[in-house]
């Protein structure tokens, strides 16, 4: 056999197939998702109003944006949203994982009661709790029925606390996903970790903190990076649950785009809101790139 028979294709030709049957992907990436995003921001510094013009005007429109008390409001919301559906969203999920990682009996059962909220959609999840914490039917009517009288449950009415009713929503349908996702990374650690552990006398919380957790970092990151996501485009629970109300109370960026966009008819704005929108997902995915990929280099 000759050698040019048997000296490896070159790298540009390995894995060729795989690489001609990704060009649609990689063509709609970048003719719908990179041409969409340059288009929304190159019209951010327009004074687009029904239909889009190249008119423009600088940044009057981001000034506009950071002056408008309902925006500033919105970003409020989505910092004390995010930031405490991160935090529960993680320590539930795991606390159930790791409850289900005992072999516990009826598993199955469990898991598929924790994670059926993630198949409904938003909407509903919304409707769902919106009728669940109405003062005069969910659950405040039917404690108050069992004699608590003073009982008060309704935050999605009290403008100081209405996004933590939101919140609750969203906790109940996306911390199932989270439970499957560190349950997979659960069962993927070796056995014979927690028999050494066992054996030398390392408390449990012991062991998962200070060996199971720090293992499970590929898991922890795309999960950070699902939940993330998730929390920025946060729109239809909202809608489904308060409109935005009482007032502005439970603004959020996603409904302040389309409110501008659809119903105020300014695009301008609208693109400004949203490519304010696009700065938080960069920043969100450009740490999560530098772990998944930059130190995966170094090693």
């Amino acid at each position: 056999m000759s050698e040019s028979q048997t000296r490896p294709p070159s790298r540009p030709l390995r894995n060729l197939n795989a690489k001609i049957a990704s060009i649609p992907m990689i063509l709609t990436a970048s003719v719908v998702f990179a041409g969409g995003t340059a288009w929304t921001v190159l019209y951010s510094f327009t004074n687009s109003k029904l239909l889009p013009r190249l008119n423009f005007v600088g940044l009057d429109q981001y000034n506009r944006l950071w002056a408008t008390p309902r925006w500033l409001v919105s970003i409020e919301n989505l910092l004390i949203y995010g930031v405490l559906s991160l935090i529960f969203s993680l320590v539930v999920g795991f606390v159930l994982a790791a409850l289900l990682d005992q072999k516990i009996r009826f598993e199955n059962t469990f898991r598929t009661i924790f994670l059926y909220p993630f198949a409904l959609s938003f909407i509903v999840t919304g409707l769902v709790w919106q009728w669940l914490l109405n003062p005069d039917h969910g659950i405040q009517s039917v404690v108050r029925d069992l004699g608590w009288t003073s009982f008060s449950f309704d935050p999605l009415y009290n403008s100081e606390i209405v996004i933590y009713g939101i919140l609750i929503a969203a906790l109940w349908q996306g911390t199932g996903l989270v439970m499957c996702l560190m349950l997979a990374g659960l069962r993927g650690i070796d056995e014979d970790i927690w028999k050494a552990a066992r054996v030398d006398g390392i408390p449990m919380w012991r062991t998962y903190l200070f060996i199971v957790i720090p293992m499970m970092r590929p898991v922890f990151v795309t999960t950070l990076v699902i939940i993330a996501s998730s929390i920025v485009k946060v729109y239809d629970l909202v809608v489904a649950q308060t409109s935005g109300g009482p007032g502005i109370a439970s603004e959020v960026p996603a409904k302040y785009v389309y409110d501008y966009m659809f119903h105020a008819q300014n695009l301008g704005q609208g693109f400004a809101a949203s490519t304010m929108m696009l700065l938080s997902v960069v920043i969100v995915m450009v740490p999560w790139a530098y772990l998944e990929f930059g130190r995966r280099r170094r090693a």
